[in-house]
C-alpha cells in the first residue's frame, strides 16, 4: 500500500530528496524486531535459554540500551514461557532511547515518576528497570481496557513501588500530585507505525495531524503542574511530522516555562535532530532508513524551577510490591511443555516430589503463577484472562 499522498509531501518537505527516497524506501521493508530483558531475573540458566532460543551475541545489542537485542527474525513469542515470566519484553528498538536519557538526567537519587500514558508496557518496564533504586513509579492508562494490558505486563515484569492507575491527566494535578520526573509518550497519528501497519497508512490525514497535536498539548498542559520544579520531562511520539514534535516541544518551553536539554546521542547512531525550519533545539528523531528501528521522536524538557531535591515519600503502601509478590508458596519448577500447558489454562501433573497444596509453578526457576497440587494432578489457578489462547 502506497504513503499518503499528504503525508509524502509533508516529510518530503523535511528531508532532502535523496534522504526521502532513502526514508520512503524503508517504509516498504520489513520491520525489526527486538526484545529487552530483564536484568533482575537473568539467572545463567534463563540467559542460556534466551540465546539459545533466540541465537543472541553481544553484536546484536541495541546501541543505546545495554538489555535491548535485536533478532534475526520474529518467534511466535507467546509460546516461550520466559515471555509469560517477565524474562524480557518485546519493544521497539527506536523507543529504548529513553534508558539512554534516564541514565543522563536522572542520575542516581531516587525519584517520583510517572508515565502518563503507559500502555502496554514497553516503556514502564523500561522505566523500573532504569530508575534508581528506590524510586516509586506510577504507570497510567486512561483506557480502561488497555489499562488491564497494562497491569497485567507490569505484574509479570515484576519490581518494587510501582503502581498502576487509571486516570485522565488533569485528576493528578486535582489531587495535589507531584512527580520529580514524567514521561509523556503522547497518543499521536501513528506515522512511526505505517511500515507494519496498514491502518495507520489508510487512517492517515492532515486533519488527524492537527487533532493529534491539540490534544497532545492539552495532556501535557493537563500534567505540567504535577511536574515538579527542576523536574524532567521526556516529550515522545511514534510520529514522524514536525506539527506533533517540534512544534510541541516549542510550545511547552514558551507556554508552559522550561529548558530543552540535549539528547546527547552519538553519532554513529544515525539518529536525526531537528526537522523544524528556523529552529536548533535538540531533539531526536528515528528514521527506518537510518536505525533499525521505527519511528520515534523524542525531546527533554526541565521545569522552571530549582533542581529535583525530593525524594519519594516512604510510606507503607508505596513499600509494598503488591504487583509481583515474592511467592510464598513452594517453586515447582517443570519442563517447558508442561509450562506451556499450564500456562494454556490446562490441569498439570507435577513432579511425585511436588508439595501438596498451592505451590507456585516456575519455567527456568521464575515463578509462573500458582496451582493446587493434590497428587494426581494440579488444578490450574492461573488467571484466566491472562491464558495463552493457542494450541500448545
Amino acid at each position: 500500500m502506497e504513503l499518503p499522498a499528504g503525508f509524502v509531501s509533508e516529510i518530503g518537505r523535511l528531508l532532502a530528496p535523496d534522504e526521502f527516497e532513502r526514508f520512503a524506501a524503508a517504509m516498504d521493508q520489513p520491520c525489526p524486531v527486538s526484545i529487552r530483558v530483564n536484568r533482575r531475573k537473568m539467572s545463567t540458566r534463563v540467559w542460556d535459554d534466551i540465546k539459545a532460543n533466540f541465537h543472541l551475541s553481544d553484536e546484536d545489542r541495541v546501541a543505546w540500551c545495554t538489555d535491548g537485542y535485536y533478532l534475526a527474525e520474529r518467534p511466535l513469542f507467546t509460546l516461550d514461557p520466559l515471555l509469560h515470566a517477565g524474562a524480557y519484553y518485546v519493544q521497539e528498538a527506536s523507543s529504548m532511547f529513553v534508558a539512554h536519557l534516564i541514565n543522563i538526567y536522572i542520575g542516581t537519587r531516587p525519584v517520583r515518576a510517572l508515565d502518563l500514558c503507559a500502555a502496554p508496557g514497553g516503556k514502564s518496564t523500561l522505566l523500573e528497570a532504569c530508575l534508581p533504586e528506590g524510586s516509586s513509579l506510577t504507570c497510567n492508562e486512561v483506557v480502561a481496557k488497555r489499562a488491564r494490558i497494562l497491569k497485567e505486563n507490569m505484574t509479570k515484569w515484576g519490581g518494587a513501588n510501582v503502581v498502576v492507575t487509571s486516570r485522565e491527566a488533569r485528576a493528578f494535578a486535582q489531587m495535589g500530585a507531584e512527580y520529580d520526573f514524567i514521561l509523556c509518550d503522547v497518543p499521536c497519528s501513528g506515522e512511526g507505525m505505517m511500515r507494519k501497519d496498514a491502518d495507520a497508512r489508510t487512517q492517515w490525514s492532515s486533519e488527524l495531524v492537527d487533532m493529534c497535536s491539540r490534544r497532545q498539548r492539552q495532556i501535557v498542559a493537563d500534567i505540567w503542574p504535577c511536574l515538579a520544579p527542576g523536574g524532567i520531562m521526556i516529550y515522545s511520539t511514534c510520529t514522524y511530522n514536525t506539527r506533533e514534535n517540534e512544534e510541541n516541544v516549542a510550545w511547552i518551553a514558551r507556554e508552559l516555562g522550561a529548558d530543552i536539554l540535549p539528547v546527547d546521542a552519538k553519532a554513529e547512531w544515525n539518529i536525526i535532530g531537528n526537522l523544524m525550519p528556523d529552529a536548533d533545539f535538540p531533539c531526536a528523531h528515528f528514521m527506518p532508513h537510518r536505525v533499525r528501528g521505527e519511528g520515534f521522536f523524542c525531546a527533554v524538557v526541565r521545569k522552571y524551577g530549582d533542581d529535583m531535591v525530593v525524594k519519594p515519600k516512604n510510606t507503607g503502601k508505596e513499600k509494598r510490591d503488591e504487583r509481583h509478590p515474592t511467592p510464598v508458596s513452594p517453586l515447582v519448577d517443570v519442563d517447558r511443555s508442561t509450562a506451556l500447558h499450564y500456562l494454556h489454562g490446562d490441569a498439570i501433573c507435577l513432579p511425585a516430589d511436588a508439595p501438596r497444596g498451592i505451590v507456585s509453578v516456575a519455567y527456568c526457576g521464575l515463578p509462573l503463577g500458582q496451582a493446587k497440587n493434590i497428587g494426581t494432578r494440579a488444578n490450574n489457578l492461573y488467571p484466566k484472562e491472562w491464558r495463552i489462547r493457542l494450541d500448545v
